[in-house]
C-alpha cells in the first residue's frame, strides 16, 4: 500500500484536489489545503526533504514582490470608475442612435461599445451589467428576440477576456512566465475577429429571421437636426475623411512596424482629426458638421483617448503593462471629474471592489504556489508531462486535447481558477513541444472565454441574470406590457456565441499568423550558412595577427561572456582545427539556443 501511494502521489493529489472542489470549498483554501496536506504526507514518507517547506514563506514573499500582478488593481479601478462614471450610458445612446435605423442596429451598438469598454476597463462583469442596464430594456422594449438579445450582452461583455487590457492575459503571462505585453500584442488581432464574428452572427440573424432584431421606429431616434433629417451623411463625411488621414499616416510609417502599433497610433491620428473638426466647427460656428456628427465625436474621444493612454503607451514601448494601467486608472479618475461624476461614495465603492478582486486573485495564487511546491516535489510535472506528451498527434493531439479539457473544465471553474490550477501543469509540456507560449496563452484566453458563457454556470449569465426584469413590467416610455426575460432564454442566447468562440480557436490553430504576424520576429540563424562562412573564413600566417572568424548569419548571437577565442599558432595545425571546432561548437549552441518556437 505505501508503495503504491509513493508511485502514485501525483495523480492522488490532483485527483483530491478535484474532490476538493466538488465538495464546493474555496479554491484558495482547497489548494493551500491540499498542497500542506500531502506535503507533510510526502515527509514522513520520505518523498520529499522537511526543508522543502521551509522555501513556502519565501515563495509566497516572491509572490509579493511581483511588479506584473499591481496591473491588476490598477485596470480593475479603471474599469469600475468608468463602468459608474456613465460612460457605457453614453457610448450605448449614442451608437445605438447611429445604427438605429437598420435591423439589428441595437445589437451591434452592444458589440461595438462592448469592444470598446472591453478596450477601456477590462472587466468582464463591468461590461456585462453595464449593458445589461443600459441596453437589455430598450431592446426588449422594441420587440427583440430574448434570446438574441440576452446572447448579444452576455457575450460583448466576455469580450473583456480576450481584448487588452485584460487581467486574464496578464495572470496568464505571469503563469507562462512570458511579457504582459507580448500577450497584449497577440491578442490585439484575435479580439476584434472576434468581435467580427459576432457582428457576422447578427448580420445573419437579420437576413433569416428579421422580426428577431427590428430596426428602431422614427420616433425613438432622438438625434435629429431642426428640419428632421438624420444629419447622417455629415457623419460618413467625418467618418472619410478621419479613415483616410489615417490611412495616409499609415504609409508613411517605416517597413517592419508590428501591426498593433501601427494600428493604434494610425487610429489616434484619424481620431485626432475628426476632434480637431468637432472643436473647429462648434468654436467657430461654422455649421459644417450635424448634431450626429459632433455628438458621435465627442462621445468617442474619451474612451478612444483613453485607448491609446493604455494600449498607445504599452504597444509603443513608452510604458510597461503596470505603468499603461496606473495610467489608465488616473485617465478614468481624470474622466470622471471632467463628467461631474466623482465623488466620495463612489471612489469608495470602487476602491472596495478593487480590494476585493486583487485579495482574491492574490489568495488563488498564494494557495497554487503551496499546492505546487508539494506537487512538483512527488514530480508532478513529471507525470503530467508523461501524459500529454504520450498523446497521438503530436503537437496538434496535444492542442485538442488541452483545449476539450479546458472547454469542460470551464464548466465548473473560473478563468482565475483555471490559470493557476492547469496552466502551471500545461505550460511546460507545451514548451517541450516547441509550442509558442505567447501564441499558447492567447489561444488558452479564447477558450477560457467560454467559461463565463456556457451554461450552467457561466459568470456573464449569472451577471445578466442579476439585472435582467425577473418579473413582467410595464415600460416607462411606451406603457406596454413587457414580458419577463427568463434564465433558459439566457442560456439559450448563450449557446451560439459559445459556438463562435469554439471556432475562433479552431481558426487560431489553423491560422497562428492570427497572433504571431503581430509580435516582434525574433532573430533566426541559419546554421548551415554559419558553417559555409566558417569554412571560408581567411586564415593569415603571421605571428602578429591572430585568426578571426568571419561573421555569422545575421541574429547570430556571440559567444558567452568569459570564452575566450583560442589564437591559433601558426606552427600548430592541431591547435587550428580545435580553435576551428570550439569556435563551430559555440556557434551552434548558440544558434540552437536563440532559435525561435513556432506552435
Amino acid at each position: 500500500m505505501m508503495h503504491f501511494l509513493a508511485a502514485n502521489m501525483a495523480p492522488i493529489m490532483f485527483a483530491s484536489l478535484i474532490v476538493f472542489l466538488l465538495f464546493g470549498y474555496s479554491v484558495a483554501f482547497s489548494l493551500g489545503a491540499c498542497g500542506l496536506f500531502f506535503g507533510i504526507v510526502g515527509v514522513q514518507m520520505g518523498l520529499m526533504p522537511e526543508t522543502l517547506l521551509q522555501a513556502l514563506p519565501l515563495r509566497i514573499f516572491g509572490i509579493m514582490q511581483n511588479d506584473t500582478l499591481l496591473a491588476v488593481p490598477f485596470f480593475t479601478l479603471m474599469g469600475l470608475i468608468l463602468e459608474r462614471s456613465g460612460m457605457a450610458e453614453d457610448l450605448l445612446d449614442t451608437i445605438g442612435q447611429v445604427f438605429g435605423p437598420i435591423r439589428g442596429g441595437l445589437a451591434y451598438a452592444v458589440i461595438l461599445v462592448g469592444a470598446m469598454l472591453a478596450a477601456t476597463t477590462g472587466v468582464v462583469a463591468a461590461s456585462v451589467i453595464s449593458m445589461g442596464l443600459i441596453s437589455l430594456p430598450i431592446m426588449l422594449r422594441y420587440g427583440y428576440d430574448r434570446r438574441v438579445a440576452s446572447g448579444v450582452i452576455a457575450a460583448s461583455g466576455t469580450l473583456a477576456q480576450i481584448i487588452p487590457p485584460s487581467l486574464v492575459l496578464i495572470v496568464l503571462a505571469d503563469q507562462l512566465g512570458r511579457s504582459v505585453g507580448d500577450l497584449y500584442k497577440g491578442a490585439f488581432i484575435p479580439g476584434f475577429t472576434l468581435t467580427g464574428l459576432y457582428i457576422l452572427y447578427v448580420m445573419l440573424v437579420s437576413v433569416v429571421r428579421p422580426a428577431w432584431v427590428p430596426a428602431l421606429p422614427k420616433e425613438a431616434r432622438t438625434i435629429r437636426q431642426a428640419d428632421g433629417s438624420s444629419g447622417m451623411p455629415s457623419l460618413l463625411a467625418v467618418l472619410v475623411l478621419s479613415i483616410a488621414a489615417a490611412f495616409v499616416f499609415s504609409r508613411t510609417r517605416p517597413e517592419g512596424i508590428a501591426t498593433d502599433e501601427l494600428i493604434v497610433v494610425s487610429m489616434c491620428v484619424g481620431v485626432g482629426i475628426a476632434f480637431l473638426l468637432a472643436v473647429a466647427n462648434r468654436v467657430l460656428k461654422l455649421g459644417l458638421l450635424s448634431r450626429m456628427a459632433e455628438r458621435v465625436t465627442f462621445v468617442l474621444i474619451p474612451p478612444l483617448g483613453l485607448i491609446f493612454l493604455v494600449l498607445g503607451t504599452i504597444f509603443l514601448g513608452v510604458a510597461t503593462p503596470t505603468e499603461g494601467g496606473a495610467m489608465g486608472a488616473t485617465g478614468a479618475l481624470a474622466m470622471a471629474v471632467v463628467r461631474r461624476r466623482m465623488d466620495l461614495r463612489l471612489l469608495r465603492q470602487a476602491m472596495d471592489t478593487t480590494m476585493k478582486i486583487s485579495s482574491f486573485v492574490l489568495f488563488i495564487l498564494i494557495g497554487s504556489t503551496v499546492f505546487s511546491l508539494s506537487f512538483q516535489a512527488v514530480d508532478g510535472p513529471v507525470w503530467v508531462e508523461h501524459l500529454l506528451t504520450s498523446l497521438p498527434g503530436g503537437q496538434l493531439g496535444f492542442l485538442i486535447v488541452v483545449n476539450i479539457l479546458i472547454f469542460f473544465l470551464a464548466f465548473f471553474l473560473d478563468f482565475f481558477e483555471l490559470s493557476f490550477i492547469v496552466i502551471p501543469l500545461i505550460g511546460p509540456v507545451a514548451d517541450k513541444l516547441g509550442i509558442d507560449l505567447v501564441w499558447f496563452g492567447v489561444l488558452l484566453a479564447v477558450n477560457m472565454q467560454t467559461s463565463f458563457m456556457h451554461p450552467p454556470f457561466g459568470f456573464a449569465l449569472f451577471y445578466l441574470r442579476s439585472v435582467a426584469p425577473g418579473n413582467d413590467y410595464d415600460d416607462k416610455i411606451t406603457a406596454q406590457r413587457i414580458p419577463r426575460v427568463t434564465t433558459g432564454q439566457i442560456y439559450w442566447g448563450a449557446v451560439p456565441f459559445v459556438v463562435i468562440q469554439i471556432v475562433m480557436v479552431g481558426l487560431i490553430i489553423a491560422f497562428p499568423r492570427l497572433v504571431s504576424s503581430n509580435l516582434g520576429k525574433e532573430p533566426t540563424v541559419d546554421v548551415d550558412k554559419a558553417f559555409q562562412q566558417m569554412q571560408m573564413a581567411p586564415r593569415e600566417n603571421s605571428d602578429s595577427t591572430p585568426t578571426t572568424l568571419a561573421p555569422a548569419a545575421s541574429g547570430a548571437a556571440p559567444p558567452s561572456a568569459g570564452a575566450s577565442m583560442p589564437t591559433p599558432s601558426p606552427s600548430a595545425d592541431d591547435a587550428n582545427k580545435a580553435s576551428d571546432d570550439d569556435a563551430m561548437k559555440r556557434l551552434l549552441e548558440s544558434a540552437q539556443k536563440d532559435a525561435p518556437k513556432k506552435p
